[in-house]
């Protein structure tokens, strides 16, 4: 796991300095080294820049940029299976000078070209240039596990792990893109391709761009794309021979994630991913694997109890934090310096605590994130399908007419049902499931914390309301029924921008990498194709992996209700929220700012201080949009 930046110069005024200063910034994730190159007899000046975050091959053999014949790299991330693609690579011939996963990507680059991403399996976001050829590549990982930004405005492209590395280039324009300023308060996070910035932009998973330096512009590619898996006939399978099948690759995939010449270990929430995760890889083990978890004093938010008894049953080196209001506290100010675009996750509290517990004993913390988004874990989804089963028996004609009478009525006149909680939006919100004509319109409608009303009466210029699937192939209906289309999209937007990007900045927080067997991209090859009837089955979600994990934990540990990995945001943070609200929210700063209305900031506001059930998200989006702001645009 390392950090990488740099920059392709046209007019040729970057300077080293320049790209030292993008990379300093990123000491964080990777503390153990740094490499710089210029390079000056190209048509446009390009520079490359590394941190070092040693995992693989921690000689300075492996130190980046890296060289090959006319080739150079610098590379975030790890080849999983590097040694066996290095194996076919020897048999043809080649010599190498380093036991490090990067010289294998060179390699394969010069045997294979850009073909030679198809044989790998990892996370990864890289970029690498050819002298001769004057192109440059940038690729990024199938599933989006490693982030890549990138800047063009027709004279300079900028590149980096993080936004914060291109504000430390002096040509770097730094301009609000308002349509994900709308974006993110109504999702909370900012989807691929979008950024906060204009011109600024997040390359898609599963792309990669080829750069021509001569002609100074680029071509966009997908060399993988979850949607083709979805786009297949389902399977006809057996359960029995389905769960074999789905245990073989998860097994492979965590087995895969052990490689490392550091110390491994295992984040234990208690629940089934995790846990299932932990089981794997602790049953054909002899050494105890660490385990760790972050617990909570308030009984609705805790899972550590659950934790500790599934690694007192495995037998796992457990480790456990319970955290305080004031830890909790203490961190929110770290979340626009770290997540450095806003976020609005309020998980990403725990998740820095986590990250902060397991660094103490290792450098290599495996996470089983996706599990829910494979397999059918949300209920939203079958909230969703019932939703829409009841609104459909209603003629789509008379449910626009009365959802058109309903509109024009204001939600906040209504007796007794405006003093109840978030009435307004779940209003809308009720509106638009009537009027949904399928269940990714009413996916669409619920994943919002603004209504699109709402949103367009926030902001005091008009916007693009970016959607969930504006950005991303759509599945054909003949092929995914309505669970295997809502898991696509959960899997394509939610995952990637909003639980990938949480656990990457909170884990490179404190120079940790994260790895993430659930997002091998064999599991999501494999899913896509399995009958939804194996991923929800009489009502039980996640039935296929509930099944594999039964077989190494009992079902007395691991039947419970399902917990989100949350916190009590309104018990803990209201002392911090008021003092937010009189730095951030009041009408001079508001005014000064010039992005938001001020009556309907005020409104959300004062019908929290006076103690209205008003949807705490919406203010808490509105805090941490603020503190980003604060922290980048002041």
């Amino acid at each position: 796991m390392c950090g990488i930046a740099g920059f392709i110069d046209k007019s040729r005024r970057s300077t080293s300095q320049d790209l030292v200063n993008m990379t300093t910034v990123l000491a964080h994730r990777g503390p153990d080294g740094e490499g710089h190159v210029v390079f000056k007899d190209l048509p446009a000046l390009l520079g490359m820049g590394h941190r070092r975050l040693s995992i693989i091959d921690l000689n300075d053999t492996g130190s980046q940029p890296m060289y090959f014949d006319e080739w150079c790299i610098v590379f975030n991330g790890e080849i999983y299976n590097y040694k066996e693609i290095r194996i076919i690579l020897e048999a043809k011939g080649r010599i190498f000078t380093s036991q490090s996963d990067t010289e294998v990507i060179l390699q394969s680059f010069d045997e294979w070209g850009v073909k030679a991403v198809d044989r790998f399996i990892g996370m990864f976001a890289f970029v690498i240039v050819n002298s001769k050829t004057q192109k440059v590549w940038f690729f990024r990982d199938r599933p989006g596990v490693k982030p890549f930004y990138y800047y063009f405005d027709g004279e300079l492209l900028l590149f980096a792990s993080e936004l914060k590395a291109f504000q430390q280039h002096p040509n770097f324009e730094k301009q609000l893109e308002l349509n994900a300023v709308a974006q993110f308060m109504q999702f909370g996070y900012i989807m691929a391709p979008q950024t906060i910035y204009k011109n600024t932009f997040k390359l898609k998973p599963g792309h990669y761009i080829e750069f021509d330096i001569l002609k100074f512009n680029y071509i966009e590619h997908p060399y993988w794309k979850a949607v083709d898996y979805y786009n297949q006939p389902k399977i006809s399978i057996s359960e029995e021979d389905a769960i074999v099948e789905t245990e073989k690759l998860i097994q492979s995939a965590v087995d895969y994630r052990m490689v490392a010449d550091v110390p491994v270990g295992v984040f234990l929430s208690g629940g089934y991913d995790s846990s299932t995760v932990t089981a794997l890889l602790q049953s054909n083990r002899t050494e105890k694997i660490k385990t760790f978890s972050i617990g909570f004093n308030e009984p609705g938010f805790n899972e550590a109890p659950y934790a500790k008894q599934v690694a007192s049953h495995l037998g796992t080196d457990h480790n456990e934090y319970y955290c305080t209001v004031e830890d909790a506290r203490m961190l929110i100010p770290e979340i626009p310096l770290y997540w450095d675009e806003p976020f609005a996750d309020a998980s990403a509290i725990p998740t820095m605590l986590v990250s902060s517990l397991a660094k103490e004993k290792v450098t290599v913390a495996l996470s089983a994130d996706a599990g829910d988004e494979l397999f059918g874990g949300y209920s939203k989804y079958t909230y969703l399908q019932n939703a829409i089963k009841k609104t459909s028996i209603v003629p789509k004609g008379a449910r626009k007419w009365t959802a058109d009478i309903l509109s024009k009525i204001d939600p906040g006149k209504i007796p007794y049902f405006k003093n109840t909680y978030n009435f307004q939006t779940r209003y809308y919100k009720g509106l638009a499931l009537l009027e949904a004509s399928d269940i990714m319109e009413g996916l669409s409608s619920i994943a919002k914390t603004f209504t699109n009303q709402e949103i367009n009466a926030l902001l005091k210029r008009p916007v693009l309301n970016l959607g969930l699937f504006d950005n991303i192939p759509v599945v054909e209906e003949k092929y995914a029924d309505e669970i295997s289309r809502l898991l696509y999209v959960d899997y394509q937007t939610y995952m990637v921008d909003d639980v990938l990007a949480k656990v990457d900045r909170a884990a490179m927080r404190v120079s940790l990498e994260g790895r993430e067997p659930l997002l091998d991209h064999r599991l999501l090859e494999w899913s896509a194709k399995l009958p939804s009837e194996l991923k929800i089955k009489n009502g039980v979600k996640k039935y296929i992996l509930k099944e594999i994990c039964h077989k190494y934990i009992p079902k007395t540990i691991m039947d419970r209700p399902k917990m989100g990995f949350g916190i009590p945001i309104v018990s803990w943070f209201d002392i911090e929220i008021k003092n937010y609200m009189d730095q951030y929210l009041n009408k001079t700063f508001i005014e000064k700012q010039d992005i938001f209305q001020v009556e309907e900031v005020a409104k959300i506001t004062s019908n929290y201080l006076q103690n209205k059930n008003e949807n705490i998200l919406k203010l808490w989006h509105l805090i941490m949009f603020q503190l980003w702001y604060k922290q980048w645009m002041s």
